[in-house]
């Protein structure tokens, strides 16, 4: 300590510096009685300055991640962190956060008060969609093009199916809920035909009348060129119709091609009012409980942003629920000093991979949800609907089915005792051996006999043993997920043995050593809290602004002026949001980038502009397009003319760098190595069997100790698996490595 502080009252929030009293925090006053005696006093700068620096250590920092079967909970605090793993609960998110809130901070000794930063991952939207419960919208588009949400692309995923469903998200605004209106912009801004504002009235007072609709999205030819006509509508709608909720294609997505923009538009309508009820509602119940700590929000960017610009934008989230987990994964390699990295995480109810090379997540500028088109920038990753909750089947042929289909939080599989009869992934992992009945994540004690009923109805129809049944299982789900990792990896021209794969979810850290295998992958990375890793990312997470804006032209006809006028513009505008936010303005950072394709392309690739935008500048951001091209594709051209599509701008301020205690934690140094502390028998296939395997506490574990698999790792959030022939060294940082050697890769 610098400063000594005397305490001439009871109250141990009053103090002394150098005879003037000075107002602080119980728990920064215990600190100081506890290291320095109390007759000690220093000056008054130094004092104030080290009761400042005490306030900013002693905050605390909370992140929750809402997933299908757990919500996990991370408070951070001075370099400590606390976890915890609670059911989600359908019926009302937003309970489910809280009573998890309330027991951190419990854990914590922390007050509410003493929070700082709350991030929230939600997948309010991405349920909202997934479950058809959005709001009723209508859709207001320039007069004869009603019908482009309809008519799509033209697009059939499978050509010769004459009984195929639309491929377009008709659902969001069916024909009798979508009006044409009067006006026009042309593709160069000019006005064309003035907008009717009465028909914009009546249409209204139509679909609200007769569809009832909650929501309204309005999306306008070249919009984008000019949004008066679209922002007149909206303010239109806002005076006469108070209660509706209004989305407009020049805020939501002001870049050509009207499906794709009609598309992302309806959907931000549609689950407009759902995400604005949800994030209102858990705000109320963060400050009943004295949380007034601003609320931040993952994006499907992988950033996070106020609750406030959610809200204005709330279709920004629809992918960003796997986005965390990838930013811790990120984050746990970084902390071992790997930078090319497979994220692969497995929850209870899917699996997700993303990838990092050097250092950096691959991020992409249209997704897909529920097989339609979402042009918005997200972490790319592959998504499957293979989890712990997946449910194993018999097909017709009598082949063994996983997935997709989940038992999810609640019944839950059979092992939960809640009523669940269909044998799940977990299930069969307790039949292994490989789960402790006892030490499940979440507090959950299993119930070992009614999965081993579950496993045995299935074996009884294949004619197998219920261990064999259950490494069956486990086979399928696992062949699932490698397959989503090379269609990440391999189909994109990388090579999945030069990364290192970041196991994390609960279920991860059970399957990754067979994946890493099947995928000839030599390095497993296991953070010390894998299962709350998604929680834990989001407090890596960077707050982030990104705008862009339509830019159409030949590379060799650019106009730097016009283009640095267009990136200036985002960049004022991304800095006032920011500034909104309460971010201070010298600590963020501007990313500038366009979108750019061959003259003549439909699709576009992302290419990092240079700082100095000039003529050498432009040369340089075509020469960094066609490397980008060639590697993406195989293949390219030094004399095909280039162009640019968009142009687009990202403000941000970085994350905290990982620190002692979060996802780099120090591990425990000593000079023993900790001994197993208990064994059980676990199944590893025909040809090891059932093994009389160690199980180890990893909280026990010490630093460089080595574990030879077969072996267990027991933790609270989750249970790590090492196969046979696998090395486990647990390092300084605080990570697993795992080795797979070359007879465990290659099967000899």
């Amino acid at each position: 300590m610098l400063c000594y502080l005397t305490f001439p009252t009871q109250d141990p929030r009053d103090a002394i510096v150098d005879g003037c009293p000075s107002r602080v925090t119980i728990p920064f006053i215990s600190y100081v009685r506890e290291n320095g005696p109390p007759d000690r006093i220093c000056t008054p700068v130094r004092a104030l300055a080290c009761i400042n620096d005490l306030e900013r250590a002693a905050l605390m920092r909370i992140a929750v991640d809402i997933g299908g079967t757990f919500t996990d909970v991370v408070g951070s605090r001075d370099g400590d962190v606390w976890t915890l793993k609670v059911p989600s609960s359908p019926n009302d998110l937003s309970s489910g956060v809280i009573d998890g809130v309330r027991e951190v901070l419990r854990m914590s000794g922390a007050a509410p008060g003493d929070v700082e930063r709350f991030v929230h991952g939600t997948t309010v939207a991405t349920n909202a969609v997934l479950e058809g419960k959005g709001a009723r919208v209508g859709l207001l588009m320039t007069e004869g093009f009603e019908d482009v949400l309809e008519l799509g692309r033209q697009k059939r995923s499978s050509m010769y199916d004459l009984q195929m469903d639309p491929e377009a998200p008709v659902f969001l605004a069916p024909g009798r809920r979508r009006r044409g209106i009067p006006e026009r912009v042309g593709a160069d801004g000019q006005i064309i035909e003035k907008l009717d504002e009465a028909r914009v009235l009546r249409a209204v007072t139509e679909l609200v009348v007769e569809e009832d609709v909650q929501a309204i999205a309005v999306c306008f030819l070249f919009s984008f060129r000019d949004p008066g006509h679209e922002e007149r509508c909206r303010d239109i709608i806002a005076a006469e119709f108070p209660h509706l909720d209004v989305s407009i294609s020049s805020q939501v997505d002001p870049v050509f091609r009207e499906y794709e923009r009609t598309c992302v538009t309806a959907f931000d309508a549609y689950v407009r009012p759902v995400v604005a009820r949800y994030v209102q509602r858990l705000e109320t119940a963060l400050a009943e409980i004295g949380i007034t700590a601003p609320m931040l929000i993952m994006q499907s960017r992988g950033s996070i942003a106020s609750s406030s610009r959610v809200i204005d934008r709330p279709v920004t989230t629809l992918l960003s629920g796997p986005a965390a987990g990838a930013l811790g994964g990120k984050a746990a390699g970084e902390s071992s000093g790997i930078q090319d990295l497979i994220t692969f995480d497995m929850g209870g109810t899917s699996s997700d991979v993303a990838m990092a090379r050097s250092g950096r997540l691959s991020v992409s500028n249209e997704g897909r949800i529920i097989g339609y088109p979402l042009r918005l920038p997200m972490v790319d990753m592959n998504t499957i609907g293979a989890g712990g909750g997946s449910i194993a089947w018999i097909d017709d042929a009598g082949i063994l089915k996983v997935g997709p289909h989940s038992a999810g939080a609640e019944p839950g599989p059979a092992c939960y005792g809640r009523g669940g009869v269909a044998a799940t992934v977990t299930d069969a992992s307790v039949v292994l051996g490989y789960i402790d009945p006892g030490a499940f994540a979440g507090g959950l004690e299993l119930d070992t006999a009614a999965a081993e009923r579950a496993v045995a109805a299935v074996a009884e129809r294949i004619n197998l043993s219920v261990a064999e049944t259950a490494i069956g299982i486990h086979t399928v789900c696992n062949a699932a997920m490698t397959d989503a990792v090379r269609m990440l990896t391999v189909k994109r021209g990388f090579d999945p043995r030069d990364h290192a794969m970041v196991m994390l979810g609960g279920a991860g850290p059970v399957h990754g050593g067979i994946i890493a295998e099947m995928l000839e992958i030599q390095t497993l990375i296991v953070p010390p809290r894998p299962g709350v890793l998604a929680a834990e990312g989001l407090l890596h997470a960077p707050i982030e602004c990104d705008l862009q804006r339509t830019y159409l032209v030949s590379a060799a006809r650019a106009d730097l002026d016009a283009m640095r006028a267009v990136l200036d513009g985002l960049e004022a505008t991304a800095r006032t949001r920011l500034a909104d936010d309460g971010i201070d303005e010298t600590a963020v950072t501007i990313r500038r980038s366009a979108d750019m394709r061959y003259l003549g392309q439909s699709y576009e690739l992302e290419v990092v502009l240079p700082d100095t935008l000039d003529a050498d500048g432009v040369g340089t951001t075509v020469r960094a397009f066609q490397e980008r091209y060639r590697q993406v594709h195989g293949h390219g051209s030094l004399e095909e003319a280039v162009e640019f599509v968009n142009l687009r701008v990202v403000a941000g301020v970085p994350p905290t760098p990982p620190t002692h205690g979060t996802i780099g934690q120090a591990a425990t140094t000593g000079p023993a190595t900790a001994e197993a502390m208990t064994a059980r028998k676990a199944f590893f296939g025909h040809d090891a069997g059932w093994c009389e395997t160690p199980v180890f506490q990893r909280d026990a574990l010490v630093v460089d100790q080595e574990i030879l698999g077969p072996a267990i790792i027991g933790q609270p959030d989750t249970t790590t698996v090492i196969y046979p022939f696998h090395h486990c060294r647990l390092e300084p940082s605080g990570n697993l490595i795992v080795t797979v050697p070359e007879v465990a890769r290659h099967g000899v």
